[in-house]
């Protein structure tokens, strides 16, 4: 699996491609953003994580959508910047799943980050664009029905590999993004035990 994904790439730039987005995908928006701003450390609030729902718990909804923008954005970089840098697809597919690791494992927070949604949309979207999409209306369509949020995003991801393996035919990303999935689902693993329960908290829901 990691010749399909490296394709031949020089260890010297798979090295860099994987550096180079582990470290724009550690940044911790939230943490910063929030700082900036006077609030609490997210880590001392609701559930602990680093992402935007639990900015949202802050009462910011202005913060909170700048974190998303800033963890999507983080990977979308990740990949266009090694993409354009140091040797085309292949070393942007490393960047990218640099990048998430970044996120869920930031060395900055003793390698306890966020769940890797934001960023793993945004990989996506400087991947490949029409999938990135599908996955967003995925995504919507399944929050409007369901209410869960991580069901949302379970099955968005969930599907995200086979469309770029079946539909775009490409086959290098679809292997990329099957492994961030995996990782995806293990970071999710509280959020499947509740709804496998019917204890999960809904979108919009208090308390």
């Amino acid at each position: 699996m990691a010749e399909l994904i490296t394709t031949g790439l020089p260890p010297a730039l798979v090295a860099a491609a994987l550096a180079i987005g582990y470290l724009l995908g550690s940044i911790p928006f939230g943490i910063i953003l929030t700082r900036l701003a006077g609030g609490p450390d997210l880590r001392s609030i609701g559930s602990g994580n680093i992402g935007a729902t639990n900015v949202l718990r802050t009462g910011n909804k202005k913060l909170a959508a700048l974190t998303l923008a800033g963890d999507m954005l983080k990977g979308t970089l990740a990949v266009i910047l090694c993409f354009h840098l140091l040797g085309g697809k292949s070393a942007a597919v490393l960047a990218g799943i640099g990048a998430f690791v970044g996120h869920v494992f930031p060395v900055w927070l003793r390698f306890k980050g966020g769940k890797g949604v934001a960023t793993y949309l945004g990989v996506l979207i400087g991947l490949k664009f029409s999938i990135a999409i599908v996955f967003a209306a995925i995504w919507l369509s399944t929050a409007y029905l369901s209410r869960y949020s991580s069901l949302s995003a379970l099955l968005a991801s969930l599907l995200t590999p086979l469309l770029l393996w079946f539909w775009a035919g490409e086959r290098q990303m679809a292997l990329a993004m099957a492994l961030l999935t995996l990782l995806l689902f293990i970071m999710h693993r509280s959020n499947i035990a509740r709804l496998l329960a019917g204890t999960e908290g809904k979108i919009g829901q208090k308390g």
